[in-house]
């Protein structure tokens, strides 16, 4: 790989022009898009950046939906030498005005005019120019900088990045405070796809083919961001979803053999399969089939002929059929985020979709850890990627050291040093290795609860098993400094319907019609009492209460999906001050 993280488009522009690296969505199919076409187009509108006025090392914004227009901005504003700012078009007003004063950026690449008023709505103090990326916005940029000078000035700048100079600076999701800006350079950039790729079975078994892989997750999150470029560095075959509501159709036509997900998504996934069997009357062939596919996982290469003979019957007449509503060709699932449930993780393996679960961070640029394709530990984040060291601190959380760290938070050096130990990052994750280097994570240092009585309390180990349960959707865990642990649940709203269906409840009876009703409280009680029954009795959940509506993202969740912890407590104090009572 190159210097600049941008050179692998211009190689490949080069080395085969031809070659079909990307795919955008047209008449109902996929219209692929070769690399001297991609590359042409980046070209075109680093140059109209040039002569738009960009200097190298100016702050640009980037705010819009997951596209092809995203990555060709992304990769003109790296070419340019120019810092690409990735804002989620989910981001509130005050959101954007704070990433964009603060990382003193001067214009901004708006997906649409709702993104761009948005914009001029926040007034972000430096920005100058507004850029929309439909409408013919990116054709008239790219016309200002038509022109040998603009051209070879693009030359120039690639040329002159250095593996230190600034690529990105990456505002954290800000589950807890302010967000801060993470500052990633070229070489963390390079380094992290150059890590990835090294691993064992990566390039044998995930690229080796005709690997493609359909991205519907924001771009804006650094693991998306880099897996994209790990596609781009391989040559292989990318599409872009901007509507999430149009994923299940896109899966068919598109047939994609990695999915990049979040263990959410995953858990969906699952729950549809087996929801669609409850609603054919099959529900005790699916649920015979899924407990074969979890004892299959389970037991690998100590499985018996009955247990394969099981396993073999179930994947003609059940596991087919999920993976065809992914399109049939899905291999590998990349999943981070959060942690994915075991039996979640041992199901879709079951099912002949292999699992990889990792961890990492913005901080980290993207994966630290991986699970391999010939060494998985399913309900583990894997193994330290090539490069990369891992250790535990003595109050259990994790530390790491690797190429791909970042250089700091963007003008904060006291919150730069107090993440540092002696060149380890400190992750603010706890967590425990095992004898072969496998890492599991615990939970988050921040969150951790004391109660009133001194008992420690992981909420991730009890909202994770809540949230389990095929009715809920989030779980958030309070007591700090209370007698007792209580939580917030809040439903899912599709099987919510089915619930009502199946217990006869009124159709149109909504969440906070229903939350005292016992029957309701039942279902969500069984799942608390599971997840009782993974600590000990003083971290046990005493009350709960059904919260009347979802969590929004923009609001309770981040942009990827995270709860933001000390926004729900402080917006639900007085539920939680009521289960008190």
């Amino acid at each position: 790989m190159g210097t600049n993280a941008s050179d692998d488009v211009f190689a490949w522009g080069d080395r085969d022009p031809g070659r079909a690296m990307f795919a955008v969505q047209a008449d109902g199919g996929w219209r692929p898009v070769t690399a001297a076409e991609f590359a042409s187009r980046v070209s075109a509108v680093a140059a109209g950046l040039v002569a738009s006025g960009i200097r190298p090392g100016d702050r640009v914004g980037l705010m819009a939906a997951t596209s092809l227009e995203w990555v060709v901005c992304d990769f003109a504003i790296l070419a340019a030498g120019a810092v690409t700012v990735p804002i989620y078009q989910t981001s509130s007003v005050d959101q954007i005005d704070w990433q964009l004063s603060d990382s003193g950026a001067v214009a901004v690449f708006a997906g649409d005019e709702k993104l761009a008023e948005a914009i001029r709505s926040a007034q972000p103090a430096k920005v100058e120019a507004i850029w929309r990326m439909d409408a013919g916005g990116l054709d008239a940029l790219a016309r200002a900088g038509q022109g040998a000078d603009a051209a070879a000035e693009v030359a120039r700048r690639r040329a002159a990045v250095t593996p230190e100079t600034l690529a990105t600076i990456v505002y954290t999701s800000g589950t807890t405070g302010r967000a801060k800006g993470c500052m990633i350079s070229h070489g963390n950039l390079t380094k992290a796809v150059s890590a990835t790729v090294a691993v064992p079975g990566v390039q044998e078994e995930i690229l080796a083919g005709d690997p493609s892989s359909l991205f519907f997750l924001p771009l804006s999150h650094i693991l998306a961001r880099v897996v994209l470029l790990c596609l781009v560095h391989a040559g292989k075959r990318s599409g872009f979803l901007p509507d999430l509501d149009q994923l299940p159709g896109a899966m068919l036509t598109f047939r994609p053999t990695i999915l990049l997900t979040v263990p959410r998504m995953l858990e969906k996934v699952a729950d549809a399969a087996r929801q669609q069997a409850e609603a054919e009357g099959h529900q005790r062939l699916f649920a015979a089939a899924e407990a074969t596919a979890v004892r299959w996982s389970r037991a690998g290469r100590r499985a018996g002929p009955w247990l394969r003979l099981q396993h073999a019957l179930y994947d003609r007449t059940v596991y087919a059929r999920l993976r065809k509503a992914l399109g049939g060709r899905v291999a590998w699932a990349i999943s981070g985020g959060a942690p994915l449930s075991a039996d979640v993780g041992h199901f879709l393996h079951g099912a002949g979709i292999n699992v990889l679960e990792g961890w990492g961070m913005t901080e980290t640029v993207g994966q630290v850890t991986m699970n391999r394709p010939a060494s998985r530990r399913i309900g583990s984040v894997g193994l330290p990627l090539p490069g990369y060291a891992v250790r535990i601190a003595a109050d259990g959380e994790i530390e790491v050291e690797g190429p791909g760290v970042f250089h700091g938070y963007w003008q904060d050096p006291q919150a730069t040093s107090e993440t540092f130990d002696a060149g380890w990052l400190r992750t603010g994750d706890l967590g425990r290795l095992d004898g072969d280097g496998f890492l599991y994570v615990t939970g988050r240092k921040k969150d951790i609860l004391i109660t009133a009585g001194g008992q420690h309390v992981v909420p991730s180990v009890l909202e994770d098993k809540v949230r389990e349960n095929w009715l809920i959707a989030e779980c958030v865990v309070a007591g700090d400094q209370r007698p007792y642990v209580v939580a917030l649940v809040t439903l899912d709203e599709g099987a919510f319907a089915r619930w009502k269906q199946r217990q006869g409840k009124p159709a149109g009876a909504t969440v906070g019609e229903l939350r005292g009703d016992p029957d309701l409280r039942a279902v969500v009680q069984q799942a608390v009492d599971r997840a009782n029954g993974a600590v000990s009795r003083p971290e046990t959940i005493k009350r709960f209460t059904i919260l009347p509506g979802p969590f929004e993202i923009g609001a309770e969740l981040t942009p990827t999906g995270k709860v933001r912890r000390e926004y729900v407590l402080a917006k639900y104090a007085s539920d939680i001050d009521a289960l008190y009572a």
